[in-house]
């Protein structure tokens, strides 16, 4: 089997890349490298590495040569980059995926597996855990074009019979992700006796999703599921962003406070008051749903940053 990772060099992409080398995959990665590169050393040496921008046509081309899967998991990242950021978001994830499809295509791969998101569910209010039949209003230029891409893969199916799936993450976090994201940011801040910045009240909830649950479900979604499906993965589970920030505090000893800070004007359209995920749909497909508790990818994430960096 060769598969295609595009973002194989980020968190995500990284984590994946590695669980397909020891599945014993033929694995290809295509990632622009500007976040550096994740990949551990000795998988590195056994991959093939595009060092390419998901935007260039002939090297999406070149990198899906004979690969049976393409994940698609190419993005720009983090709520600030993404704000600042917009048409190099909307053109990564638009012309990305075009590329992607026209490889896949050309080269007859099996299926694509795409990275979508929670935020196309929109800031709609909620009482229960959202499922896929959910009638959500992306706002931002990120989940936006996710939302599309999602359309544009299930027109494909019905008109090309091109195989896909599209996950759509609930707040992945876990080792080797960045202080882009929220969790990193409050280790970083926390291990430097630092305040512990929260936008807005605090209480906002998310459904955090450990890296290994997702993986899990990645593998498991692209084994099992023909077809053209959207499928949320998610721990079914809500954390306030306070109760964060206190658990990551009490777990580092650390001696910071939580210092409340206005969002931004240009985070108007990523602040949720309330988000979590129901995995019932990807539980009936392939009888697994993400389960890890949050304490337990919290001490997971921190052995990991104890391990790889150095506290000042």
């Amino acid at each position: 089997m060769k598969s295609l990772v595009t973002g194989g060099a980020g968190f995500i992409g990284s984590h994946l890349t590695k669980r397909l080398v020891d599945l014993g995959h033929d694995v290809v990665v295509l990632d622009n490298l500007k976040r550096g590169n994740k990949i551990d050393k000795d998988i590195l040496e056994q991959i093939q590495l595009f060092p390419c921008d998901i935007r260039n046509a002939d090297s999406v081309m070149m990198a899906a040569k004979g690969c049976d899967y393409i994940f698609h998991f190419a993005a720009v990242l983090g709520v600030d980059i993404v704000a600042d950021n917009p048409v190099e978001t909307m053109e990564t994830e638009v012309i990305g995926m075009q590329n992607v499809v026209k490889s896949a295509i050309h080269h007859k791969s099996s299926k694509i597996i795409y990275a979508s998101t929670s935020g196309v569910y929109g800031k709609t209010a909620i009482q229960n855990a959202v499922n896929e039949e959910f009638d959500g209003s992306p706002k931002s230029s990120y989940s936006i074009s996710k939302r599309y891409n999602e359309i544009y893969l299930r027109s494909l199916f019905d008109e090309r019979n091109l195989q896909s799936s599209s996950l759509r993450f609930f707040n992945v976090y876990g080792p080797k992700q960045d202080n882009r994201m929220v969790i990193p940011r409050f280790f970083e801040q926390a291990l430097h006796n630092k305040p512990v910045t929260v936008y807005g009240s605090g209480k906002q909830t998310r459904d955090f999703t450990y890296i290994d649950d997702v993986i899990e479900a990645i593998i498991r979604v692209a084994d099992r599921v023909p077809g053209c499906e959207i499928i949320n993965v998610s721990n079914n589970c809500e954390n306030s962003i306070n109760s964060l920030a206190k658990e990551i505090i009490e777990l580092t000893g650390s001696k910071s406070k939580i210092q409340y800070v206005l969002p931004s004007e240009n985070r108007y359209d990523f602040e949720v008051e309330r988000r979590f995920g129901s995995s019932k749909k990807l539980h009936r497909l392939v009888g697994f749903c993400p389960s890890t508790p949050f304490k337990e990818g919290l001490n997971e994430t921190y052995r990991w940053i104890l391990k790889n960096y150095q506290k000042d």
